[in-house]
C-alpha cells in the first residue's frame, strides 16, 4: 500500500518549535520529490516547502523562511520540517505529499497549533 504518514504535530506557544516527520512506504520514496503543504481554518491549501529527490535543493514560502527547514532521510524513507518561532498564522493542517511527474501521494495530516 502506498502511503505517507505524518506525526509530530500538537499544541505550541508562540515563539516555540516543533518538527514534523512524513514516513514513506510502499513507493521508491528516494525517487520522489517531497512536499509540505498546509491548510488553516476557512482557508485554501498553501505549498510551504519543498525538496528534491535527493534532497539537494530546497525552497520555501517567504513567510517560513529562516523559521522551518525542510530535509529528508531517503534511507529512512522520512520527510522532516523544522519549524521554529512559530507564529499563530502557522496553525493549519500539514500535509507531506510525494511528487513524481504527475503522480501525487498525500499524507492525511498532522494538526499543528500556535496559541497562548
Amino acid at each position: 500500500e502506498v502511503q505517507l504518514v505524518e506525526s509530530g504535530g500538537g499544541l505550541v506557544q508562540p515563539g516555540g518549535s516543533l518538527r514534523l516527520s512524513c514516513a514513506g512506504s510502499g513507493f521508491t520514496f528516494s525517487s520522489y520529490a517531497m512536499s509540505w503543504v498546509r491548510q488553516a481554518p476557512g482557508k485554501g491549501r498553501e505549498w510551504v516547502s519543498g525538496i528534491t529527490a535527493g534532497g539537494w535543493t530546497t525552497w520555501y514560502i517567504d513567510s517560513v523562511k529562516d523559521r522551518f527547514t525542510i530535509s529528508r532521510d531517503n534511507a529512512k524513507n522520512t520527510l522532516y520540517l523544522q519549524m521554529n518561532s512559530l507564529k499563530p498564522e502557522d496553525t493549519a493542517v500539514y500535509y507531506c505529499i510525494g511528487l513524481y511527474g504527475s503522480a501525487q501521494v498525500w499524507g492525511q495530516g498532522t494538526q499543528v497549533t500556535v496559541a497562548s
